[in-house]
């Protein structure tokens, strides 16, 4: 930043550092420091005094604290303290502002990092993954100190969120004690590569805006009915025919790129292959896999849902699944069992017979109960959980609440919903009010703001049943063009009312606070849209 806002156009940046101190003795007033930064989404408890430390882009490290069970050997953190460094100083363009900085004041020199448990450096973060830290800012130096690697991953990004500059361009910081946790374990973001492919770089920008606001899930709703881009190594011809084309495939390369960089960032990375229904892809690539539909007596030459009659289907799914939970580490894969059109079940005289001989009468929801519970049984034998959505429980499935999560996504009467799969001991997931796919005029986020995830009917018993929710993009109408402004700062708004306490809802805060929050988007190369009318100062 150029020193244009208090030097005259005669006097040289050196010439004002030789003649600050002066004028700081003299008690010459210089400009106010600029605003207070805008923390997003707001931590449980901040405490600031006026005291202003300053930060030299040369001299300021991040480092590990002496007693911390984490090291120089935890990458996470060796890589996260350098892309810290960066988002702070990253959009510096004048070296005079690094010696400036540290002869008007104090300076702050170092941040110390200390991990007070077990690191888990090497792990994958999960449900039960420590997120909390404490922050302390003071004079010469700064110290964050969390029980895991995940606490210092969302304390780093808030240390960061503090530092700002102030009238003459250094940067400074305040003296700040920060304590902090979030309130819902599942903070996730749902991205759709069957509509539109998303390429790489798109999902890897994607997983930096999710740690920017706190997210801790990428929900990769990685197949459709459009489209299958998995690369599977067991049935290639799935993305061989079923995908756009042979340049629209995610590789196991690919993935494992996506899950390292949602790793070092405190992200877990949940695949949904979706079945019984929403698989027309799934059929180019692997035969009689779906159900053939009739016109009378006469095949029509369309398919339906998942074939849940054969057992070859099931032999496909239990090589398909072993091969998908080896590939990604989390302890859950979501298994989808939403929309299911009956009607091309109904229609085949085989699905028909088989119903009889089950005695399921007319029930093909029971049909449909029949297919996730074995699909539930062939995961379970991978060691892994599953998320299905709510028609599975609504259908009244067999299933374990040990091992499934229910996710709530129909229709904007989601609290009694809430309320009957918590009742019956499930653990859910709530998605409904927030499709960022529908887009209106005007400040939509205030509308994601407010929505208050336990506003249910239920104990106190069931309401610790709600892990947390979702940002749903869909991709029908979005691509690489324009995931990242759809996304962002819309889905802020809910990472704040997942992360942050319930009492946090003054919607005049949030908007100052989340317009500079955006600007900061922008500066890190996040192609946030705005809230409103205005400007970023940089």
């Amino acid at each position: 930043m150029a020193l244009r806002v208090f030097c005259p156009r005669v006097m040289s940046p050196s010439a004002l550092l030789l003649l600050l101190p002066l004028l700081l003795l003299a008690g010459v007033p210089l400009a106010a420091a600029a605003t207070r930064p805008a923390l997003w989404p707001l931590p449980v408890s901040v405490q600031q005094t006026p005291n202003l430390l300053y930060l030299s882009p040369v001299s300021f490290e991040i480092t590990h604290g002496l007693d911390s069970s984490a090291g120089p050997d935890c990458f996470l953190l060796q890589d996260a303290f350098r892309r810290y460094h960066q988002y702070v100083f990253g959009y510096s363009e004048n070296p005079d502002v690094s010696r400036m900085s540290s002869s008007v004041g104090t300076e702050i020199q170092k941040l110390v990092v200390v991990i007070t448990s077990d690191s888990e450096c090497n792990a994958y973060p999960n449900i039960t993954s420590d997120e909390s830290y404490k922050l302390v800012v003071q004079a010469s130096v700064a110290v964050l100190e969390a029980r895991k690697v995940w606490g210092a991953l969302r304390g780093l990004e808030t240390f960061s969120q503090l530092v700002y500059r102030d009238s003459y361009g250094a940067y400074v910081i305040n003296e700040t004690e920060v304590t902090d946790f979030p309130r819902f374990p599942f903070r996730g973001i749902l991205i759709d590569t069957s509509r539109h492919y998303l390429p790489l770089k798109t999902i890897l920008m994607t997983l930096d805006a999710m740690a920017f606001n706190k997210f801790n899930v990428l929900h990769w709703h990685i197949v459709d009915d459009n489209s299958f881009p998995y690369q599977s190594m067991a049935f290639p011809e799935l993305s061989g025919k079923g995908a756009f084309s042979h340049a629209h495939v995610y590789t196991h390369t690919d993935i494992r790129h996506v899950l390292d960089y949602a790793r070092l960032r405190g992200i877990r990375v949940i695949p949904e292959f979706d079945s019984p229904g929403h698989t027309n892809a799934w059929g180019k690539g692997q035969e009689n896999l779906l159900t053939a539909c009739y016109a009378g007596s006469q095949k029509t030459g369309f398919f339906g849902p998942v074939n849940p009659i054969l057992n070859t289907t099931y032999d496909f799914l239990s090589t398909f699944f072993k091969e998908v939970s080896q590939v990604f580490p989390d302890n859950y894969i979501h298994l989808g069992g939403d929309e299911v059109d009956f009607s091309c079940w109904k229609s085949n005289p085989d699905v028909t017979k088989f119903m009889e001989e089950q005695g399921f009468g007319q029930s093909y929801e029971k049909l449909e109960s029949y297919y996730i519970q074995k699909l539930v049984d062939i995961v379970s034998s991978t060691n892994k959980g599953n998320l299905v959505w709510q028609e599975v429980f609504d259908n009244k499935v067999k299933l374990n609440p040990q091992t499934t999560i229910v996710e709530v996504w129909k229709g904007s009467y989601y609290e009694k919903e809430l309320s009957d799969v918590t009742a019956a001991g499930f653990a859910t997931v709530l998605l409904s009010p927030w499709y960022l796919d529908y887009i209106s005029y005007g400040q939509d986020w205030r509308r994601y703001y407010y929505v208050e995830p336990l506003q249910f009917s239920g104990t106190s018993t069931q309401k610790e049943l709600v892990l947390g929710g979702t940002a749903a993009l869909w991709g029908e109408y979005v691509d690489a063009t324009n995931l990242m402004p759809r996304l962002w700062p819309r889905a802020s708004a809910v990472g704040e009312r997942l992360w942050s306490s319930k009492q946090v809802r003054d919607e005049n805060d949030a908007y100052n606070r989340l317009t500079e929050h955006r600007c900061r988007m922008v500066r890190r190369g996040i192609p946030a849209e705005p809230l409103y009318v205005g400007y970023c100062e940089l």
